[in-house]
């Protein structure tokens, strides 16, 4: 019933993750494919449409096309979230340790890249430097995790500016004149500012990928993620407030939004009052939701659909490296 371009295009999809293949076969073999199955039945021809063998022929390769080009897999998409953790994982290291991720945590498919810039924090209040710390900690952890999960599958650590990069952002968001750079490491305040490029955005790429996930155990853990990075987002956006930075950090918002399309997926930390805003919810009170295309979007700091810039220089590694 199902042509070998089908399969094999399915296998293809899963082929970042040596485990997705193995459940794939056990489920082939078991329910004969169970919903792909379904899904294919109701792409294939009429009896009128399928007059001749080089019509129903054509139709079936168009069916095993769709089928190729369906949602990536469970791989992929943990591979696009490792990515972004190793960006993460960069920038709070070398802000609380002055170096960056250990180096058994940053090798696989597609090498290990250069990380441009970084360097240690003077931090001077207890509860920024805890913060910063913990963060730190849990964004190597989760880095740990993914690389655990996706096994051999694994994607190493791109090339990756956290220099360069800060000072675009910062000249888009208008904090700074287009002959101005933005350091981030040079006080708290500036710590905080990059690290609210960076958090939000996170909470939204793991809610858009949470419908793309099939695997349960992986869901549940990319949810437990995505609330960590809550946590994370609320105590920067807090602080943000507190120290008076609400207007930077509502420029960084609107030239995130600037970036991914013409959705309005951002939320400053003030309300149309003036107040504090701790959740930028949408209609539903719940968060925002980003496409990896749209992610990709803000950290290559392009509008346009391109597949390098920004953060990642020479693009992410992995199946979903172009943005929208």
């Amino acid at each position: 019933m199902f042509g070998d371009k089908f399969v094999k295009g399915l296998m293809s999809r899963s082929s970042e993750n040596d485990l997705d293949r193995r459940r794939f076969l056990q489920s082939a073999g078991a329910v004969g494919l169970g919903a792909a199955g379904v899904a294919a039945l109701g792409a294939l021809p009429t009896a009128a449409t399928a007059a001749t063998p080089a019509h129903a022929a054509r139709a079936a390769a168009a069916s095993d096309d769709a089928a190729t080009a369906a949602a990536p897999s469970d791989g992929a998409i943990l591979n696009f979230a490792l990515n972004l953790e190793y960006l993460e994982g960069e920038f709070y290291h070398n802000a609380v340790k002055g170096h960056g991720l250990p180096g058994d945590l940053t090798h696989g498919k597609g090498g290990r890249g250069h990380v441009t810039g970084g360097r240690a924090v003077p931090f001077q209040s207890k509860v920024v430097k805890q913060l910063a710390h913990e963060i730190a900690w849990d964004e190597q952890t989760h880095v740990h995790f993914l690389r655990k999960a996706l096994g051999g599958a694994k994607v190493g650590l791109p090339d990756i500016d956290i220099k360069n990069s800060f000072t675009a952002a910062a000249r888009a968001a208008g904090l700074i004149g287009a002959h101005q750079t933005f350091d981030p490491y040079a006080n708290e305040n500036n710590f905080l500012l990059a690290a609210f490029i960076f958090e939000d955005v996170g909470v939204t790429a793991y809610k858009g990928a949470a419908p793309l996930i099939n695997n349960s155990a992986y869901l549940e853990a990319a949810a437990g993620i995505l609330a960590t990075e809550a946590y994370h987002a609320s105590a920067i956006r807090t602080l943000l407030f507190e120290r008076g930075l609400a207007s930077a950090a509502d420029a960084i918002s609107k030239a995130r939004d600037s970036l991914d399309g013409k959705s309005n997926l951002d939320r400053g930390i003030l309300n149309k009052h003036g107040n504090f805003r701790v959740a930028p919810t949408n209609g539903s009170g719940g968060a925002f939701s980003r496409t990896p295309g749209e992610v990709l979007n803000i950290v290559y700091l392009n509008p346009k659909k391109v597949n390098k810039g920004g953060f990642f220089p020479s693009g992410v590694n992995g199946q979903l490296h172009t943005s929208s």
